[in-house]
């Protein structure tokens, strides 16, 4: 009878032990579980995540320029004028996005993302919807007037369809869609990890709110 109590002592001590191991396992999983879904952590991935990616276009747009250019010659004149189209993509280098650059407010769980400049690349010319439109045609024969003109349009096209893609309207939807584009980036991983914030992404000339 004795030899059966001190059994059944060992197998409480036994069981009390595994328990402990138990919680002492369950303990150290669920600190695991929190420091991976850290905000810091989870905010950390994502940037690595953009950041492999390397080039986002969140906009492009299609503009046509309209130029005129004028030769006068031996008392002659001629003149061509160009209509060029052409598509102009709004680039956000996202490997230029540094850690730096995040910054989580833990008192109210929101992370902010300072982003690099919008960059445009192009304009990609339609060349099968080019218009051209020539007067002068004596002075076009007779000399080299309209190598000269076209080359003028040309630059002068480009420079127009450019300065186009830099006003204020197409400036003001491609930062915005590169925001949205890049606060879903962040916010969609912080959800899954069950870490309500609010993500905010701005251009460093953006004011402060």
């Amino acid at each position: 009878m004795a030899a059966c109590g001190v059994s059944r002592s060992l197998f409480r001590i036994l069981v009390l032990l595994v328990l402990g191991v138990a919680v002492f396992l369950g303990w150290r999983a669920w600190q695991d579980w929190q420091r991976g879904h850290d905000p810091q952590t989870v905010a950390a991935a994502s940037l690595q995540g953009l950041q492999e990616q390397n080039i986002l276009v969140p906009f492009t747009a299609r503009y046509v320029a309209v130029v005129t250019s004028t030769q006068s010659r031996l008392g002659l004149e001629a003149k061509k004028t160009l209509i060029m189209p052409g598509t102009v993509r709004y680039e956000l280098d996202l490997a230029k996005l540094k850690q730096s650059d995040l910054d989580w407010d833990a008192a109210t769980g929101a992370l902010t993302v300072t982003l690099p400049p919008l960059r445009l690349a192009g304009p990609e010319i339609d060349l099968d919807a080019i218009s051209e439109f020539r007067d002068g045609a004596i002075l076009l024969t007779l000399t080299d007037a309209e190598k000269t003109l076209d080359a003028a349009n040309r630059k002068a096209a480009q420079a127009e369809l450019i300065k186009q893609a830099k006003g204020a309207t197409p400036m003001r939807l491609a930062q915005g869609a590169a925001r949205t584009a890049v606060e879903q980036s962040f916010a969609m991983p912080l959800k899954a990890a069950r870490i309500d914030a609010k993500v905010t992404a701005r251009f460093a000339g953006d004011p402060v709110e």
